[in-house]
């Protein structure tokens, strides 16, 4: 393979070489094109003449049976097999015996070799597992890209062909870059063992040194140092311990391959067969063993699990699976484009993350990490969800003029930065920023926002080894304040339990976590985690102005019994001769729906009050946000939720108490024109969403569109979401979306 000769007289020479040793009249090997079908790209046996024009589908005869099945197929008689296709140019009418194997990698079939005889003839477990190990020297062979000089119709090879692929936007922005892989792969650079006793050694070794490194991660867990969930990795280490599994890759080493090639061949056939599994439960299973494979062939090779974060190339865009917020914070922010994942909700911590560091990013995009290769060409829209691999230079420059226009318009809305918050008719909207770590901060005088207007203190907590004593809290709460400079910042009390659970507490085991122990639940039935936090942040802010509010607030006695405990540590501070702020206000989170019916106790009760308006939705429309079944099915521009938020802000105009929206609905242009026409007069949203609101405030007609919305909202024959109505609104009056 080596030979300095062209890639078609490279493969006519592995097909008569295969056939001489197979002892074998034929050897032919297809190709998978990008534009679907397998196309002839070497014979021997064959009639020559067919190189390049004979194509099958996926399906399609027995050659097509092995693409589509990603399985070896062995008969001796061929012809009477149901899947059997005759193609008349190839001349193949003569032979009975035939042996096909898939060419694999990654889990995705690159194309088949097959070789055929004469004679009826079974062939035997060796000879299908010596065709299988070739077939792994010629994936190599495609994969390099050296077969694309030489193909018949012009078609790009199916391994690298582009590819558009869909996942759910949770960080915007666009970002184009090459691909960097979070746990870069193991290049398998030798195939065939030297000493097979040797190689079977050097498997032990490391399936020993894999499974104690797994027991490490898990004894780590149990003490509270370790951030990734035990049920994971104790899957992690019922795999590495599945004698069924271990059987294989020790057979496939007895067969003549080195270790890494084992593990290689043994993880591709279960990919294979996984990847085409409809079973959801068994397509799971998939990234278990990706995982422990992933695991055992770093141990074999000797290398990190995971990237530096020194090695980041410029432009990088990270692919991986999952990743913690941890991971993603250790990369050089200056180099870092995008982020692509397998797996990652929208109110994810490492989305939470990608959105604070203003990252783009995408989750949801199935198998991203078999798909892509190491220095790809990929674009990644945190707007539309959409990642490109591989772009062709039309699609890439189209994406390049985007990101253009995008600059410009960041450009449009920094020269706003400094103009006023108002209306055009006059109505002052305050726009404040979202905040959860100190890299956040900066972002509070890029902006020009007003304040911090929720600062989610449990990210601090997640990002932790172990729980924060109240001198770490206090440092990390006087830092945010004085990071603020001067501006007010309203910090949220610990909103754990449900989805966001710390690494080192216990799990519960609830059957609705979001409708469970959770935020103010957790903290009255364990005040003295909320005093520590709440005595804290009181001596943090020494003589500051301090505002903090309580989520996930059911009903007024709960707030009142938050506002006691809040009573006693302030007297404590004082008792204990420490300044206290200056000014001191408790605020509640309404974001159950139990609170529209205390609406005006609450209001009258509370120093302000704060819309959580992600949770608020979920729960009036009883549809959990992460769940993609129902999560898109209602509108929060629906009327019956617009209502539900106008009783709040009316309730606080009544009472003249503040009323703030916090959620990620102030940040989308269109709905915060609608929240302002509801009489919301402070919205707080992502550092990256206050240029293009304010660009909005600053070209509505507030009172105009009050008007218009009171109208729909009344209007007995409107059924359904207001968007379009709303949009249609927005272009009359000349907003600027």
């Amino acid at each position: 393979m080596a030979e300095p000769v062209t890639a078609q007289a490279r493969l006519d020479r592995i097909v008569v070489l295969i056939a001489s040793n197979m002892v074998a009249e034929v050897c032919s090997l297809y190709v998978a094109r990008a534009d679907g079908p397998l196309e002839l790209y070497a014979t021997e046996g064959l009639n020559r003449e067919a190189v390049h024009l004979t194509t099958m589908m996926p399906g399609e005869g027995l050659v097509g049976l092995i693409a589509a099945t990603a399985e070896p197929l062995a008969l001796s008689d061929a012809q009477n097999h149901p899947a059997f296709s005759y193609k008349p140019e190839t001349g193949e009418e003569i032979y009975q015996s035939f042996l096909g194997v898939p060419v694999l990698r990654g889990g995705a079939t690159l194309g088949v070799l097959v070789v055929q005889n004469r004679a009826r003839r079974t062939y035997s477990e060796e000879e299908i597992e010596a065709l299988q190990t070739t077939a792994m020297l010629l994936a190599e062979m495609i994969v390099s890209g050296e077969l694309q000089s030489i193909t018949g119709q012009g078609a790009p090879i199916a391994v690298r062909r582009p590819e558009s692929l869909i996942g759910q936007p949770i960080a915007e922005g666009l970002g184009l870059g090459h691909v960097v892989l979070h746990q870069p792969r193991v290049a398998v650079a030798k195939i065939v063992a030297d000493d097979i006793s040797m190689e079977l050694d050097r498997l032990e070794k490391a399936i020993e040194a894999m499974r104690a490194s797994v027991d490490a991660l898990i004894d780590r867990s149990d003490d509270g140092r370790s951030g990734e969930h035990r049920e994971v990795l104790e899957a992690f280490r019922m795999i590495a311990h599945d004698r069924g599994w271990l059987r294989r890759l020790r057979e496939a080493v007895a067969s003549g391959l080195t270790a890494e090639a084992a593990v290689e061949r043994v993880q591709n056939d279960a990919r294979a067969r996984l990847q085409r599994q409809t079973d959801p439960y068994l397509r799971d299973r998939l990234h278990d063993l990706t995982d422990i494979a992933n695991r055992l062939l770093h141990q074999l090779a000797g290398q990190s699990l995971v990237l530096l974060p020194s090695e980041l190339p410029e432009n990088a865009i990270l692919v991986a699976r999952s990743m913690s917020p941890a991971a993603l914070l250790d990369y050089d922010r200056a180099r870092l484009r995008g982020v692509v994942l397998e797996e990652a909700g929208a109110s994810s911590h490492v989305a939470i993350v990608a959105r604070a560091l203003a990252i783009p990013a995408v989750s949801d995009v199935p198998n991203i990490t078999e798909i892509v290769e190491q220095g790809d060409a990929i674009i990644v829209d945190g707007v539309t969800g959409e990642v490109q691999v591989r772009p062709q230079p039309d699609i890439e420059a189209a994406y390049s003029e985007k990101a253009r226009l995008r600059a410009r318009r960041q450009d449009q809305y920094r020269a706003l930065r400094d103009a006023p918050s108002a209306t055009a008719d006059g109505v002052t909207i305050g726009l404040h920023m979202n905040a959860g770590l100190l890299i956040d901060m900066p972002h509070l005088d890029e902006t020009g926002a007003e304040s911090i207007g929720l600062f989610r203190t449990e990210l601090q907590f997640m990002l932790a080894n172990s729980f924060p004593r109240i001198d770490a809290q206090e440092s990390i709460y006087r830092a945010v304040l004085d990071a603020a400079g001067g501006h007010v910042v309203t910090f949220r009390t610990l909103d754990i339990g449900g989805d966001k659970m710390l690494p080192y507490m216990k799990r519960l085991d609830e059957a609705n976590p979001a409708l469970g122990w959770r935020a103010i639940r957790m903290g009255l039935d364990r005040p003295g985690l909320l005093r520590t936090q709440l005595r804290a942040m009181l001596r943090a802010a020494a003589g500051r102005e301090l505002k903090v509010m309580i989520p996930m607030v059911s009903t007024v006695a709960e707030f009142l019994a938050a506002r006691a405990l809040f009573d006693k540590e302030i007297a404590f501070v004082k008792r204990c001769g420490r300044e206290p702020p200056r000014d001191i206000k408790l605020g509640a989170m309404v974001e159950v729906p139990s609170l529209l019916w205390e609406i005006e106790e609450i209001a009258e009760a509370a120093d302000f009050l704060s819309v959580g308006s992600n949770d608020l939705m979920q729960y009036v429309f009883a549809a959990d946000r992460v769940n993609k079944r129902v999560a898109g099915r209602f509108d929060e521009l629906s009327p019956s939720f617009l209502r539900a938020l106008k009783s709040i802000a009316d309730a606080g105009a009544r009472h003249r108490t503040p009323v703030t929206l916090c959620g990620e609905m102030g940040g989308r242009p269109l709905s915060a024109m609608a929240l302002i026409a509801l009489g919301f007069r402070n919205l707080s949203m992502a550092a990256t969403a206050i240029g293009p609101v304010k660009a909005m405030v600053v070209s509505l007609d507030a009172g105009a569109a009050a008007l218009e919305l009171q109208a729909l909202l009344t209007d007995p024959d409107r059924h359904g979401s207001l968007r379009a109505p709303l949009q249609a609104l927005a272009e009359r009056l000349a907003v600027r979306l």
